[in-house]
């Protein structure tokens, strides 16, 4: 078979960028609807290539352009989740951010027009109508192909951690799953989703790339819904694992430390051989289920000291990255992580506040009164 190459646009500078998918809910009521497409359409020119719509009707994409520090992410997303929001009320609406709607029914979500979505709904079919969930995809630029595959094979080992820090999804049409994130357990019901599949080097992606398009079971990389794959047509590395985190801070925050690790293993050429799955799915798992409060072994090999708490382990990360961290002008950022551990992420805050008011509806006031904060 002919192989097609795939040409990795390459980037400098760890450049960075930042896609949010917001549900979309009723300003009253706030059930889930399906107004994307309408604030999409009526958006004003200057946000129109920032948003875009997803595989439901009720999420709405914000994406930044191309940033070279987080200063640039954190100001361009301020920007233009600030007109979205705008936007979003002038159409009786509000934008909540978390993974998972707490009361929302899949089976009452309207499914995007668009072609794409249509053929892979077409093939999912529950599975796909089930996937309501939204997240927080992180892209930095690297340098080459080569360098994308080893920062995926490397990165993998420290994925459960960023979900950690990020986890937003307990409940699901009404009911408390048990666990930190949901999101993660319907992401891994759906096709080539979940843990990535480790490569020698570039050639062997287009391989796999172009063995997956003959066979028709993809169209593009595109379809590849790894935790962490190459974005070739972006020219970076691209972390999808996270949920979407219930306060703007904790987003920044992970996006510091996500950019700083991509460039410890580009800058130290930090290598290792195909992971142990086993561990890498054990690790995961312990987030999905207890979050920070989990246990971690390092399949790698680069944080010390043997099994540990989650939350140890992010510490320990953080020490190993901080000098690349300040280097990309980003510690002010990172700091905030420490925020993250000591008050918990968005599940912790919705059990806190259902504990409290025994209304799903105050989660969802209370959070979206609370992202700025």
């Amino acid at each position: 078979m002919t192989i097609q190459s795939i040409e990795f646009a390459g980037s400098t500078g760890f450049t960075l960028g930042v896609e949010i998918e917001f549900q979309v809910v009723n300003r009253q009521s706030y059930d889930l609807v399906p107004h994307a497409p309408q604030l999409q359409q009526s958006a004003p020119q200057l946000l129109q290539p920032r948003i875009s719509q997803e595989l439901i009707k009720s999420i709405l994409e914000i994406q930044t352009g191309i940033c070279r520090d987080l200063t640039d992410v954190e100001n361009d997303l301020m920007q233009t989740c600030a007109l979205a929001e705008e936007l979003a009320l002038d159409n009786d609406c509000l934008l909540f951010a978390a993974s998972l709607h707490p009361f929302a029914k899949a089976r009452e979500q309207e499914l995007s027009s668009d072609a794409r979505y249509q053929r892979i709904m077409n093939e999912l079919q529950i599975v796909g109508r089930r996937f309501i969930s939204q997240g927080l995809h992180i892209h930095v630029g690297v340098a080459d192909g080569d360098t994308a595959i080893r920062v995926c094979n490397v990165i993998q080992a420290y994925l459960p951690l960023f979900l950690a820090l990020s986890t937003s999804s307990p409940f699901f049409e009404g009911e408390d799953t048990g666990l930190m994130s949901y999101r993660t357990v319907l992401f891994e019901s759906l096709p080539l989703a979940g843990v990535y599949d480790y490569h020698p080097g570039w050639l062997e992606f287009e391989e796999r790339v172009n063995k997956l398009r003959g066979l028709g079971i993809i169209d593009s990389a595109r379809d590849l819904w790894w935790d962490a794959r190459p974005s070739p047509q972006f020219g970076t590395v691209e972390i999808r694992i996270c949920d979407l985190p219930y306060r703007f801070s904790d987003i920044l925050a992970i996006v510091s430390l996500v950019q700083a690790c991509v460039s410890w293993i580009s800058e130290e050429n930090i290598t290792t051989e195909s992971l142990d799955t086993a561990l890498v799915k054990a690790n995961k798992w312990q987030v999905v289920r207890h979050g920070l409060h989990g246990r971690y072994l390092d399949p790698a090999g680069n944080i010390d000291g043997g099994q540990q708490k989650v939350s140890e382990a992010i510490k320990r990360l953080i020490d190993m990255i901080v000098s690349w961290s300040s280097e990309l002008g980003s510690l002010e950022h990172l700091a905030d992580i420490g925020q993250i551990l000591a008050e918990g992420t968005g599940t912790e805050f919705q059990r806190r506040v259902l504990a409290s008011s025994h209304d799903f509806k105050e989660i969802i006031k209370r959070g979206q009164e609370g992202f700025w904060k």
